[in-house]
């Protein structure tokens, strides 16, 4: 059926298209968030006694957040057909 509609098909294509951006989007978001949460979960650890204690002696560090620092890294790309 929707070979007798090459439109269809194509706005089909589309809308998968960017329903996988936004998926590929929603993912990124989800991977950055979860990142700092372990990041601030491991710096928390750290600092309390008694896993403090080995952190001191072994030269554990404190993690650094994930955090976008320049406006051009914030922006999101722009996807182009034409």
């Amino acid at each position: 059926m929707v070979e007798n509609y090459p439109d269809l098909k194509a706005n089909q294509n589309f809308l998968a298209l960017q329903e996988e951006l936004t998926s590929t989007e929603n993912k990124i978001a989800f991977s950055r968030q979860f990142y700092n949460d372990s990041v601030l979960s491991y710096n928390n650890k750290i600092h309390m006694f008694p896993s403090n204690i080995i952190a001191g002696t072994t030269g554990f560090k404190e993690g650094e957040f994930f955090e976008i620092e320049t406006p051009a890294e914030r922006e999101v790309p722009q996807v182009s057909f034409g």
